[in-house]
Parts: structure tokens; sequence; C-alpha cells
């Protein structure tokens, strides 16, 4: 008569197998398996040339910001541009806009 040990090292390995070869395919085509990995991967290759951009557009401001810190006639001509303001004893003509 066999074992009781004898029959577990016999059927468990094959029980394990079993399991793992109906179980693997089971989760990753399931909606949270390979599917979801392609989604998440799609999502990242997203959010990382966004923030290539992101990073672009920073380096596009830092050097304006350096521009205005070197180049004081620009401060003036943002100032006169954008703000309407003149220097001390400057007179200032004001015209009708032409129809």
């Amino acid at each position: 008569m066999p074992s009781v040990g004898s029959f577990f090292e016999r059927v468990l390995p094959i029980g394990i197998l079993v399991v793992a070869v109906v179980g693997a395919p089971v989760l990753i085509f399931a909606p949270q398996g390979l599917p979801r990995l392609r989604q998440l991967s799609h999502e990242l290759d997203l959010v990382q040339a966004e923030n290539r951009e992101l990073g672009r557009h920073i380096e596009r401001l830092r050097g304006g910001v350096q521009h205005l810190r070197d180049d004081p006639s620009a401060v003036e001509r943002i100032a006169r541009d954008e703000l309407g303001l003149v220097r001390k004893g400057e007179v200032v003509f004001q015209f009708p806009r032409g129809r």
C-alpha cells in the first residue's frame, strides 16, 4: 500500500503544474493583466512626453527671466508697453485711433 507521503510527492507537483498552466493565461489576459500593462505603458509614454515639453517650457521661461535680470532695457520695454509707464519728465501724446 502506497504511503500518504508518496501520494503527495506524485500528485502535488502535477497539481501545481495544472494550476500554473490554467491560472497563468487567465491572469495574463484578465482585464488587470496584459491589457492593463499596455494601457499603463501608453500612459507612461504620454506623461513622459508631457514632462519633456514642460521641461522645455521651463527652460524658455528661465531664459526669459535671465534676460530680464541682465538687460535693463528689456525691463523698461515691458514697463512701457505692457504697463503704460513713462519716465519722470516725459510728455505723453495720445492720438485718437484711426477709423
